[in-house]
C-alpha cells in the first residue's frame, strides 16, 4: 500500500512527540486566585472547591511563599467579608484599614517581586450582592463607576500591580484608566474582564465569598452565553479605553471566544478557568470517574491552545508541581 502521508510517523516516540508539540504550558502562564478572610490562623475549605481555602492573612502569606517556590508569582486577591462590613455603596472596598487593602500591602511588603492583581467590583462588599449600585431593582451604570474608581485608586495606593475590573459596567476601563493616571499610577495595568458571561460555572466562587446576588441575576450586565460577536464589541471598547489585557470568563465553554479575541486583538489575552470548571474536574476525580491530573493538564493546554497567554486558574499550584 502506497501511503505518502503518514502522520503517525511524528507520534512514534516520546522524543518526537515532544519535538513537534505545538503548544507548551509554562508555570509563568498562571495567575492563582486566592481568598482572604478575617482572623488569625484561619483556614476554611470551600466545600464546593476541594483543596481551595479561604485564608487569614498570616496563612495567606505562607501560601504565597509556597507558590513562589514553585514558580507561581502572580496572585488575584478576593475578599470574604462578613455581612456587617457590607453596604449599599460598597464603602468597605476603599477603606485603607480594611482587610483587603491591608492584605495587598502585606503581600507587597513581604514579596515585592510578586505581581498582585486586585478585583474591582462591588459584589464582595455590597449588601445587595451585585456588581453595581442598585436602585428600584436596576443596576445603575454611571454612579457605579465612581465607586469603582475609588476602589481602584485605593488598591493602587496599597501596591496593586494589575487591577481587574470584573463588574462589566459600560465605560469602566476608560474611567479607571483616567482615575489611575490622574492619581499618578501610570504603571498600574488593567486586565479587563472584556467578555464575561452570565454563567452557571461561577457557583462555587460565590460560595467562597458569600457574594451571591440577594435578588435577581446578573444578566443585564454580564453577557449572554449565546453571543460571540458581542464579545468583539466589548473587547474593542476595552481596547480603545486603554486595557492592557483582555480577559474571557469562563474559559472552557468559551474557547471559541478566546480564539476570537486572540485573532482580532494584538493584546495579551487572559482566560479565567473558573470555580465551576475546577469543581467539575475535582468532583469527577474524587469519584474515580476520570484521571484528575490528566484532565487538569488537558484543560489548561486547551485554554492555551485556543490563544490565552495568561490563565487564571485554581489549578495553578497543582499544575506548577507537575510542570
Amino acid at each position: 500500500m502506497n501511503i505518502i502521508r503518514r502522520p503517525r510517523r511524528n507520534r512514534q516516540s516520546a522524543v518526537i512527540r515532544d519535538m513537534v508539540q505545538e503548544t507548551r504550558l509554562s508555570v509563568t502562564d498562571f495567575i492563582l486566585p486566592v481568598f482572604i478572610m478575617e482572623g488569625q490562623n484561619v483556614r476554611s475549605e470551600v466545600a464546593s472547591m476541594p483543596g481551595i481555602y479561604r485564608l487569614s492573612l498570616d496563612l495567606l502569606l505562607d501560601e504565597i511563599q509556597e507558590c513562589v517556590d514553585l514558580g507561581v508569582k502572580t496572585f488575584d486577591l478576593f475578599p470574604n467579608l462578613p455581612e456587617s462590613k457590607k453596604d449599599k455603596y460598597a464603602t468597605e472596598s476603599y477603606n485603607p484599614d480594611g482587610l483587603y487593602l491591608q492584605a495587598v500591602r502585606a503581600i507587597k511588603d513581604r514579596f515585592p517581586e510578586v505581581m498582585v492583581m486586585t478585583d474591582v467590583a462591588m459584589d464582595p462588599y455590597s449588601s445587595d450582592g451585585h456588581d453595581g449600585i442598585v436602585e428600584d431593582g436596576k443596576i445603575l451604570n454611571d454612579p457605579t463607576l465612581e465607586v469603582l474608581g475609588k476602589m481602584a485608586l485605593a488598591q493602587a495606593q496599597a501596591g496593586a500591580n494589575i487591577i481587574g475590573p470584573s463588574d462589566m459596567m459600560d465605560g469602566r476601563v476608560g474611567y479607571l484608566r483616567q482615575v489611575l493616571d490622574e492619581g499618578g499610577f501610570h504603571e498600574v495595568a488593567i486586565m479587563s474582564y472584556a467578555a464575561k458571561y452570565a454563567s452557571a460555572f461561577y457557583g462555587p466562587f460565590r460560595d467562597a465569598l458569600d457574594s451571591a446576588p440577594k435578588f435577581g441575576d446578573k444578566k443585564t450586565y454580564q453577557m449572554n452565553p449565546a453571543n460571540s460577536r458581542e464579545a468583539l464589541i466589548e473587547a474593542q471598547l476595552d481596547f480603545e479605553e486603554g486595557a492592557d489585557f483582555l480577559m474571557v470568563k469562563p474559559a472552557l465553554a468559551y474557547l471559541d471566544i478566546i480564539k476570537l479575541l486572540n485573532d482580532n486583538f494584538h493584546l495579551p489575552i487572559a482566560a479565567y478557568n473558573v470555580s465551576g470548571e475546577y469543581a467539575m474536574i475535582k468532583a469527577a476525580a474524587q469519584n474515580g470517574w476520570l484521571d484528575g491530573e490528566r484532565a487538569m493538564m488537558e484543560s489548561l493546554m486547551a485554554i492555551k491552545r485556543a490563544g490565552a497567554n495568561v490563565i487564571l486558574t485554581y489549578f495553578a499550584k497543582e499544575a506548577a508541581r507537575l510542570l
